[in-house]
């Protein structure tokens, strides 16, 4: 088979990954099902022989680190087709491959139902916001439509720190430099640190990995520059204990003080299944304003949930608004709405 036609074939079906595992046939994720291509298994000798093509696709990259460590994320282009994020390891003692296909235009930001609400943070001008969800809920796409919103409306610098860098921004009204950690510089750290002194307006940080880099990010926050990052966590009140809990017991108490001063918003999506068969993205979107600030400020996390579901009128949206948004206008089923809400024996009173 030759790979080209391969990725062509799966960008032509609307396929988010692509799963090159030995022992089974070649795979494709299409609306978060894996579907195998045909149920000739592909062997270790011929696996290998496909990811050597995919490195030399990349630029003839050099193998040394996935064949010394173990696993090698990078992303590559092919000419009139796509973007793709490679995350290339071993598996039993040979090469496999599971690849994010990433389309060279952004996305129209209402056809993937991202709210004007999330859109707006791209006009604020200092402290942190968040952007947070599992892995593969969509976080990236948001954030690249935050980030052409800015490049759209403001003439800022933009400096992005991606782990790799997925969507190409295009200098428009604004600057955008896009470095790649492990080709432009070592780490988030690094790069985070050699950013405050490049001139940014907005600092995109791809994630917030470790103490240290959450530790800078805040600091860059402080220093007013508009930093956005992402966490692998689900709504608000979690995200805010995830940071908290970073850092070591006997200066928790600063950190609450620091975040309650430098946290702006926190965006949390999730995937669910849409009546149509698709995919799409659920919100719980949050401001910090005073109510919040002093919970956060007096470790009463807890009650952050109540203030977000009672502050629609601030533009903030609980998760089970944005369901039941969602099954008013007929996109999701009354049996997604329960399953994945926040409290689905509520839910399903509230349904009746």
């Amino acid at each position: 088979m030759n790979i080209k036609e391969f990725f062509k074939d799966a960008v032509e079906r609307q396929a988010s990954d692509i799963f090159m595992i030995p022992g089974m046939p070649l795979a494709l994720k299409i609306n978060g099902r894996i579907e195998n291509i045909g149920e000739e298994k592909i062997f270790p000798a011929e696996m290998d022989n496909y990811i050597r093509e995919i490195y030399t696709l990349s630029g003839s990259r050099d193998m040394s680190r996935v064949m010394t460590l173990g696993d090698d994320d990078f992303s590559f282009s092919i000419v009139g087709l796509s973007r793709f994020r490679a995350s290339v390891m071993k598996q039993r003692g040979s090469l496999a491959a599971v690849i994010r296909i990433v389309r060279f235009d952004l996305p129209n930001p209402a056809d993937i139902h991202i709210p004007e609400t999330v859109l707006n943070i791209a006009s604020m001008k200092k402290g942190m916001v968040l952007v947070t969800g599992a892995a593969g809920s969509g976080k990236s796409t948001t954030l690249a439509c935050i980030i052409d919103r800015i490049n759209q409306t403001r003439n800022a610098h933009v400096i992005t720190l991606e782990d790799p860098i997925e969507y190409l921004h295009h200098h428009q009204h604004s600057v955008v430099t896009q470095r790649e950690i492990g080709h432009d510089t070592a780490s988030y750290v690094d790069g985070l640190r050699a950013s405050l002194r490049q001139a940014p307006d907005v600092i995109l940080l791809g994630e917030m990995r470790d103490y240290e880099t959450i530790q800078t990010a805040m600091t860059a926050a402080e220093t007013g520059h508009l930093l956005i990052s992402t966490l692998h966590t689900i709504g608000a009140a979690n995200t805010i204990d995830r940071i908290i809990d970073v850092f070591p017991a006997d200066g928790q108490q600063q950190v609450r003080v620091q975040l309650a001063m430098v946290l702006k918003a926190v965006v949390s999506q999730q995937l669910v299944p849409a009546a149509d068969g698709s995919l799409i993205p659920a919100f719980e979107i949050m401001f910090v304003n005073e109510a919040i600030r002093s919970m956060i400020r007096e470790s009463k996390i807890h009650q952050i949930q109540n203030v977000i579901a009672t502050s629609m009128a601030e533009g903030m949206v609980s998760l089970d608004s944005s369901l039941l948004r969602y099954l008013q206008q007929g996109l999701i089923t009354k049996e997604t709405c329960i399953n994945y809400s926040l409290n689905p024996e509520q839910m399903k009173m509230r349904l009746g």
